[in-house]
């Protein structure tokens, strides 16, 4: 292996990185849509729990479709907060004007540009 050890490295941080893309896009692609797959799924067990008796793997479906369920909301809600970080962070607050006028000119009241210290004035320090 004749390569420089940086450039190895390099190369080996880019495949990780796209398969770390690959994964994140694919596990996250159409999560809305799988969300609702499940809901219905629990809504039919649901159903079927009402007119019969559910049997164990029954039982064990509709824990493991609750717990999938939950586990996909929780994704969707920390993709969805990530967004709007991301919104905030590049389009700034309504308010972000204001608030930042309003500390210049608090800034610009509580300057001191001049202090009598033993009958002299000191500027400028």
């Amino acid at each position: 292996m004749d390569d420089w050890g940086g450039y190895v490295l390099k190369q080996k941080l880019k495949m990780i990185k796209k398969n770390l893309k690959d994964r994140y896009q694919q596990h996250s692609k159409n999560l809305e849509g799988k969300i609702l797959e499940v809901k219905n799924q629990i809504s039919s067990l649901d159903i079927k729990g009402e007119k019969l008796v559910f049997h164990e793997d029954e039982i064990k479906e509709l824990h493991d479709l609750s717990v999938n369920l939950h586990f996909m909301a929780r994704v969707q809600t920390s993709m969805n907060w990530q967004k709007g970080r991301m919104n905030w962070l590049q389009e700034g607050d309504a308010n972000s004007k204001f608030f930042h006028n309003m500390m210049s000119n608090r800034q610009r009241r509580n300057y001191i540009n001049l202090v009598h210290v033993d009958d002299v004035l000191v500027v400028g320090f």
